[in-house]
């Protein structure tokens, strides 16, 4: 792949055609220009180049238009290793009806046979085709993928357990493999040592409910402790791991009162955390536990610990809870005084609730919403999360009816921000809107018709439809793209890294994926450039899954950006370590980031990955809520020749 920057940004040379960034800018345009389409990328299917080649099928995969599949099959044939494979992967991306099997017959690179073990079991048949046809297509890809787990080359059969993962995902629920496939499944268990192939494998194992306990008994034995994860998991084993990923997953699976009280102070704080939360779940009123909910709400733990137990102690000793509430309420850390709210609201302390109704952190209010007004008070206000949450709690309320103004009036104080990407509160109050029998409200209806946003104008068409029993259309229907960058915006990305440092933690090394998501870093490093992350948190822990933080709201709902970003997927993986965009969909990323804590293959060609952890992954293990990212600095490149693979 060409180091794409100095390839673009020669000012003393002319950018060749079709220059990689007329490439870049028709994927970005997602096909709502039809002539860069065809004059940019068309023009390097058909050249020399297949640096230039490869980025444009990649491109065609990525605007997700199985009616381009003609424009790539060619280049299944393409004497070009890097392009087969893209070509692959880009069919697959668009879900095209294309014997991928048959070319097995004679593609002979290993790394192209990979993709397409991998992609035959990504591709789902026809959902209009009879489910008996459905159930045989399904049968023979099995067939395919478990006669791919059977070849020589250990790439190939990390693709075919790939492939076989995505199918067995898929279908498993609706029709069960036969014997023979779970057979050879277990078998390649036992032939492999590889992690990466192995966890593939017990995941499928893992969609047919197939726990062997031989092949069970084996994976727990690995020396891999993702492969000890996926296991546990599988077999819903308890095994006191020396790995915390291990552990947590033994406690999640199989965890008892005796063994979560004897976690409660587990060196990782996941696990801790978890064995808390468990003596609340599973109702442990014995001594020993009740005694460790105590030691874990004690003034003399962190913050974290306190509140978990206080929210244990309210399902199981509320008398106890209420004791450790009012300091928890007093908390000068919000995230804590959120958990107060969750207290209170399982106690039934009002008095508790009324104060924190109206706290300064809108995160807290939102815990703590529980009547009418607070609702309304919340609608005054600009943080996304509280909006939505407004909106949701009056759906159905007596008062919808006279809420209406307040909510026109926030609908419309979000949408003077003119940031598309606030589409969740926008959504969430204009189908309260939608909900009320307003005749005044339908001209203002028809104005919404033309929103910015294809999905906001997709629901106000609906809402007249149905007021109006005559079919109304839309008048956005595709979202337009923020303008392309300038050239020089580019410059240095190719190859640059990123130091993120993390208040109390130390700093991680990050190298950032140009090659793979150059949309993406660009706009993480314009942030970064910025400060925009300065000071922001990680608000969503989910152990031996992600962390996710780059709010400015400190939740799921308040973007960083003004406007979508789009997904930049294909063969870069979710490992262990790698760095996405968060989204609700597709192409609608807002700049929050995510790090997966485990290998997620679920999430590969889903989710865009732009980065990679290079040094102190140790440290991004040990994030937990409300931790905080002082700074991110990008340092740029300096490479001033292109350089080839």
């Amino acid at each position: 792949m060409w180091l794409l920057v100095p390839f673009l940004l020669q000012a003393a040379q002319p950018l060749p055609r079709p220059a990689l960034l007329d490439l870049l800018r028709a994927e970005h345009a997602r096909g709502t220009d039809p002539r860069t389409l065809d004059a940019a990328l068309d023009a390097a299917l058909v050249g020399s180049d297949t640096a230039l080649q490869r980025v444009a099928v990649r491109a065609l995969g990525r605007i997700e238009q199985p009616a381009l599949a003609p424009r790539v099959v060619p280049l299944l044939s393409s004497p070009a290793v890097s392009v087969r494979r893209e070509a692959v992967t880009a069919l697959g991306q668009m879900r095209a009806r294309t014997d991928l099997a048959a070319r097995l017959v004679s593609e002979r690179d290993p790394s192209v046979r990979a993709v397409l073990f991998e992609t035959v079991g990504r591709i789902p048949t026809d959902s209009t085709t009879a489910a008996d046809v459905r159930r045989a297509t399904d049968a023979a890809a099995a067939r395919v993928l478990v006669a791919g787990l059977q070849e020589p080359d250990p790439v190939v059969r990390a693709g075919a357990a790939r492939g076989l993962e995505s199918l067995l995902r898929r279908t498993a629920r609706t029709h069960a493999p036969d014997a023979t496939v779970l057979r050879g499944i277990r078998a390649a268990v036992r032939t492999t040592t590889a992690s990466e192939t192995r966890q593939l494998l017990l995941l499928a194992l893992t969609a047919a409910s197939d726990r062997d306990s031989a092949t069970v008994t084996l994976a727990l034995r690995d020396s891999s402790a993702q492969v000890r994860r996926v296991a546990v998991a599988l077999g819903r084993r308890w095994t006191n791991d020396a790995a915390p990923m291990v552990r947590w997953q033994a406690l999640r699976v199989a965890g008892t009162c005796a063994r979560a009280t004897a976690h409660t102070r587990d060196s990782s704080d996941h696990v801790a955390l978890l064995a808390i939360d468990l003596l609340g779940e599973q109702a442990c009123t014995d001594a020993p536990s009740l005694a460790a909910l105590e030691d874990a709400a004690a003034p003399s733990t962190s913050w974290r610990h306190q509140a978990h137990a206080a929210v244990a102690l309210a399902r199981v000793a509320p008398a106890r809870a209420r004791a450790v509430l009012p300091r928890l309420a007093a908390a000068r850390t919000w995230q804590a005084r959120v958990y107060a709210a969750q207290v209170a609201r399982v106690v039934q302390d009002s008095a508790t609730l009324r104060q924190l109704a109206t706290d300064a952190e809108p995160n807290v209010a939102i815990a703590a919403m529980h009547t009418t007004a607070h609702a309304l008070r919340a609608l005054e206000e600009t943080h996304a999360g509280l909006a939505l949450a407004a909106a949701t709690f009056l759906k159905g309320s007596p008062a919808l009816a006279a809420s209406l103004m307040p909510l026109r009036a926030s609908f419309m104080r979000f949408t003077a921000m003119d940031r598309v990407t606030l589409r969740d509160p926008r959504i969430a109050l204009l189908e309260r809107i939608g909900e009320i029998a307003d005749g005044t409200t339908t001209p203002w209806l028809y104005d919404r018709l033309r929103d910015r946003d294809p999905a906001v104008a997709a629901l106000a068409a609906r809402l007249l439809t149905s007021r109006t029993g005559t079919p109304v259309a839309p008048v956005t229907t595709r979202y337009v793209p923020a303008p392309f960058p300038a050239a020089a915006e580019f410059a240095g990305l190719d190859g640059a890294t990123a130091t993120m440092r993390l208040r109390g933690l130390g700093t991680v090394e990050i190298a950032l994926r140009f090659d793979e998501a150059p949309m993406a870093v660009h706009t993480f490093a314009t942030l970064a450039d910025a400060g925009k992350f300065n000071g922001l948190t990680f608000h969503r822990i989910v152990p031996n899954f992600v962390i996710q933080g780059g709010s400015p709201g400190a939740d799921e709902y308040d973007p960083i950006t003004d406007t979508f970003m789009r997904d930049e997927v294909g063969l870069a993986r979710n490992a262990r370590g790698s760095f996405g965009i968060s989204t609700r969909g597709r192409d609608t990323g807002d700049g929050q980031i995510y790090v997966n804590l485990v290998d997620n293959m679920r999430l590969d060609h889903d989710y865009t990955v732009f980065a990679n952890v290079t040094r102190g992954l140790d440290l991004i293990d040990r994030v937990q809520e409300g931790d905080v990212i002082e700074s991110i600095t990008v340092r740029r490149a300096t490479t001033s020749t292109p350089r080839r693979p």
